[in-house]
Parts: structure tokens; sequence; C-alpha cells
């Protein structure tokens, strides 16, 4: 696996070194060792999948508070998304910039997100699907989230909005 750190200290964009023959293709999606030289040794607790029917919509952006802020693995395993982080951590020099990265089915990226940034996703086709792996459990008390179109980050998100859960368009504005 090829680690590629982001403009955002600790998070990595991951391509896999695919090893392929006449029957098709073999990769490693995870290392214990491989991910021990980016410090990662947390334990992955919960994987999660979900599948989006419409282009366009957003899911995001979502993040649990300490003492449950979780590390996520995400990778798109059919369509494509446009995935974004925004680095949450107030003492840090990046603190509200985001950084954004297609992941495809066909380009077999993962985004590795540290503790202590906030995560959504654009889908840039239709029937997408993505997994995640996560160090924390779910916890509905420590979960918080962002306004996907917060004028004090501006992302630029690549489509029109098709579709967006009333919990994330309700999500407050960043405060001063």
């Amino acid at each position: 696996m090829i680690f590629t750190e982001t403009i955002l200290p600790g998070s990595y964009i991951i391509e896999p070194a695919l090893l392929g023959d006449s029957r098709g293709w073999f990769m490693r999606t995870y290392c214990k060792d491989e991910f021990a030289a980016i410090q990662h040794t947390k334990e992955w607790v919960q994987m999660n999948q979900s599948f989006t029917k419409q282009k366009g919509t957003i899911r995001g952006m979502h993040f649990q508070h300490a003492p449950h802020a979780e590390i996520k693995l995400v990778r798109c395993i059919a369509g494509s998304i446009f995935d974004v982080i925004i680095d949450m951590r107030k003492d840090s020099k990046t603190y509200l910039k985001w950084v954004g990265t297609i992941l495809t089915a066909e380009n077999k990226k993962s985004f590795y997100i540290p503790e202590g940034f906030a995560h959504g996703f654009q889908t840039l086709a239709d029937n997408t699907e993505i997994v995640y792996a996560h160090t924390e459990f779910y916890n509905p008390a420590f979960e918080s989230g962002i306004l996907y179109n917060d004028p004090k980050v501006n992302i630029e998100w690549p489509l029109a909005v098709s579709e967006l859960s009333v919990r994330d368009r309700n999500h407050a504005p960043i405060k001063d």
C-alpha cells in the first residue's frame, strides 16, 4: 500500500498495490504493520456499509466528540464519491481547513481519517456504496455534525445537491 499524507496532518490517501494475472487481481486493504508506519495502533471495532441511490446526494459532515472520537477508513466499492474531511482540532494549524478526494470502485483508494475530523461525501454516481472501518463504536450521545455548506469552511462540492437528510440540513453553522 502507498500512504500519501494530505495537507491535513495525520490524514492519508491510501493506494493499494494490485497483484494481478489472467484470473483477476488481489489487493490488501489493511495490514497492521503497514498502518503502524503511520502510527495507527488502534483496533478497528466496527465496520459499516452505506448505499446511496442518487448522484449528487451529500451525507455529512459527521464526527463523534471525545472520549468517543474515532479514526475512520473509507473506501468506495461501487460508483464514486467526492470524500471530504474537515480538521476540527482547535489547536491545529489547519483548524477548519478541508480536503477532498475522489474515491471510486475503479481506483480502489481509501481515505484514512484521524480523530478530530468531520467527514462527509457527495455521490458522483447513482447506486454508490462505501465501506467504513471505525476505531470507536457508534455512540449517539457523542455524535455531532457541521453544516455541509458552512461559509466558514466553504467546501467546494463538485455537483449541485440532489438530496440531503433533514439531520444533515439542520446541523448548526460553526460559531466564532
